[in-house]
């Protein structure tokens, strides 16, 4: 599971080697907003270089590449760098899951012509940032994508797509349409199966507003947030790892009904608590299990 996503101007190679020391569990080599039209073609060199000097089964951090859209320099960007195995792609502007599909088989040729392993080259959708995008995030339930490993959703390019002023309400938190796009973006990525990843905090000066955003989404039930500044990483990695107290009292549930095997519904400190609980446990079990060092 990757809780940090940490994003990383592709054509700069002292943020590419601050990154890399950040502590992220996945760097994204960004192609998109943050390089200029005429600086990817060195970009693209840039990620194959760094994909090559940090190449290996057990990479840490993960690599992912965000590429283009899809309508635009996107084929071209995957092109360039899936002979240098990325762990994923990063695909924003995503209107629905079809076309992931359609991106899922063009890394099929692309993998085949590289002697990759089929399938190796994972998924990510920035899955909010159309009108239509939102609209259509019921599909991921219905539609599979094999490579998909993972859905976000975004504050930022959805305003301009609607051609709104703010994506903020008056008291300075996200308006309703950015709070749906990101409810929707939840129940998608769970129904798909796939690990939901909350948006990015623009002030990354603003720790205890980060570290916030980290507790509520870990509550909502995100499993990991994206990261624009190396300073908010170890931030996010703690916000979306169980507490003690939380592994404390989910061991405490398991044990209840493992003591009582055959019931449904236990009681623990005065309180009744069913199967949903022990799924919960178990979950939070299961998670801090996964970030052990």
């Amino acid at each position: 599971m990757i809780r940090s996503w940490l994003f990383v101007p592709a054509d700069s190679e002292r943020k590419l080697a601050k990154g890399g020391e950040s502590g992220a569990d996945a760097l994204i080599l960004d192609l998109e907003d943050s390089v200029a039209a005429s600086r990817r073609p060195v970009a693209r060199g840039m990620v194959v270089d760094y994909l090559a000097a940090h190449a290996g089964t057990a990479r840490r951090p993960q690599v992912w590449v965000r590429i283009n859209p899809l309508d635009g320099e996107g084929l071209t960007d995957a092109a360039a760098v899936v002979r240098a195995a990325p762990d994923g792609l990063v695909v924003p502007k995503v209107n629905g899951p079809d076309e992931l599909l359609r991106l899922s088989h063009w890394l099929d040729a692309l993998e085949a012509r590289d002697g990759l392993p089929a399938g190796g080259v994972k998924l990510l959708s920035v899955a909010t940032e159309t009108a239509a995008a939102v609209l259509r995030l019921s599909e991921y339930a219905r539609v599979a994508v094999p490579r998909l490993a993972a859905l976000t959703w975004g504050a930022e390019d959805l305003p301009a797509a609607l051609g709104a002023s703010t994506n903020q309400d008056p008291a300075g938190g996200y308006a309703l349409t950015y709070r749906l796009a990101r409810s929707a973006c939840l129940l998608a990525a769970v129904a798909a199966n796939v690990q939901p990843i909350d948006t990015l905090e623009v002030d990354f000066r603003d720790d205890a507003a980060l570290r916030a955003a980290c507790a509520d989404g870990r509550k909502q039930g995100f499993t990991g947030k994206i990261a624009i500044h190396p300073a908010q990483v170890a931030a996010i990695n703690e916000g979306f790892r169980p507490t003690a107290e939380e592994v404390a009292h989910a061991r405490r549930v398991v044990a209840a009904f493992a003591a009582n095997p055959g019931i449904g519904t236990v009681g623990l400190d005065g309180k009744m608590i069913d199967m949903p609980h022990l799924r919960q446990a178990q979950r939070v079990l299961a998670a801090d299990a996964a970030f052990q060092a």
